[in-house]
């Protein structure tokens, strides 16, 4: 039994210009959301105090900053966890109390306020100088895998394989940047690793398209390098979709099953999966035909 057919011929390199015209548009919105709006930082990189808090009875968040006001908590932001409204994320600098300290406070607080014992889930705290170098540290973890990635396909295949890998892979990290800061989901070393497996797994499936297309370029010589592009990717377009299916699979399991403490590492995955897949095809492979057909005007020229 055969998902897609071995002889399926989809014109994917004749739509090229669309595409990328509309992963330009895409990337520039990222980066002016990336400028203009920013990340939503967790604590992870922000600093600060973050404590999960349940209550018995469900409340509000206009209630429990009442309840809280009375310590003075510095930016202090109250989300609401779930759809009963009984457990809530409450985020704010942590000042000079220590995390001890906080944590008492803030349970006082709330149990005094509401009448009622106050379950406290999690509490967790990162200082100002660790955050920033975190963040820092985050930042240049990305931009170095990214170009260590493309550098290995440039000695492993051909130079302009390996550029057209780290333009997809410039693409796919800016597509699920503006994706995240759109959704204000949390950004932290959770969603920081998530960033990282997209690089990796972007980089895996330009590989099987790449090493498809030098392994036709030596069976089928007499063609131009868009047909053979085009043979490679439809060629492989059956593993690509079942490689790809199946992890999102997962990955949507755990977005809509996993609780909100996961839901932001998987909707990160989600998001780097499908335009991985996506960059493949329509990033990667044109720029490396764009080169070639460069190289061949200039042949031509001399």
């Amino acid at each position: 039994m055969e998902l897609i057919p071995h002889n399926i011929n989809v014109d994917f390199v004749g739509k090229r210009l669309f595409f990328v015209l509309m992963s330009a548009g895409i990337n520039l919105l990222s980066i002016i959301l990336l400028l203009t709006w920013g990340f939503n930082y967790g604590v992870d990189f922000a600093g600060g105090t973050v404590v999960e808090a349940r209550f018995q009875q469900p409340t509000t968040p206009e209630a429990i900053d009442q309840a809280v006001k009375t310590l003075a908590l510095e930016d202090l932001s109250i989300q609401d966890l779930g759809r009963d409204n009984t457990t809530y994320l409450l985020r704010f600098k942590q000042g000079e109390q220590n995390v001890d300290i906080a944590n008492t406070a803030v349970r006082t607080a709330l149990a005094t306020a509401f009448k009622e014992t106050v379950e406290i889930l999690r509490v967790e705290a990162v200082g100002a100088k660790v955050s920033g170098r975190l963040r820092q540290q985050g930042f240049l973890a990305v931009t170095f895998a990214t170009l260590f990635m493309g550098l290995y396909i440039t000695f492993r295949f051909e130079w302009r394989f390996g550029v057209g890998a780290v333009i997809a892979l410039l693409h796919d990290v800016l597509v699920v940047t503006g994706v995240l800061i759109l959704t204000q989901t949390p950004f932290d070393l959770t969603v920081l690793a998530a960033m990282l497996t997209v690089v990796g797994f972007s980089v895996h499936d330009t590989i099987i398209v790449s090493d498809r297309v030098r392994e036709n370029l030596r069976k089928i010589r007499r063609t131009n390098l868009s047909e053979v592009i085009n043979r490679s990717i439809n060629e492989t377009l059956s593993r690509t979709i079942i490689t790809s299916g199946t992890a999102l699979m997962v990955l949507i399991a755990l977005y809509v099953i996993g609780g909100h403490v996961i839901r932001p590492f998987a909707l990160t995955m989600i998001v780097g999966f499908i335009t991985g897949t996506y960059s493949s095809i329509y990033i990667a492979a044109p720029v490396v035909l764009y080169f070639e057909q460069s190289l061949t005007s200039q042949r031509k020229v001399a």
